[in-house]
C-alpha cells in the first residue's frame, strides 16, 4: 500500500478502508503497476482517496473512475 492511501485512511472506519484498499488494488492490477514505489501507485491512491470521499462505493467502480481520471491527463 503506498504511503499516501495509508496516511490518507488512518481515522476511517475499518470496512472504508477495506473498500479503499480493494479499489486501489484493483487499480493497480489492472494498471499493471506492481511496485508500490512506483509514482504511479501514488497517483493511482490520491485518485481512490478522491473518489472515495464521494457517494461510489463499490471498490470496482472507484477503480474504474480512477483509471479513467488518470487516463485523461
Amino acid at each position: 500500500m503506498s504511503t499516501y492511501l495509508r496516511l490518507h485512511t488512518l481515522d476511517l472506519e475499518p470496512e472504508t478502508v477495506s473498500r479503499i484498499t480493494a479499489a486501489y488494488k484493483q487499480a493497480l492490477h489492472t494498471l499493471c503497476v506492481r511496485d508500490r514505489d512506483d509514482p504511479l501507485a501514488d497517483m493511482v491512491a490520491k485518485k481512490i482517496i478522491k473518489i472515495a470521499q464521494t457517494d461510489v462505493r463499490d471498490p470496482a467502480e472507484v477503480a474504474a473512475l480512477a483509471i479513467k481520471e488518470l487516463e485523461m491527463r
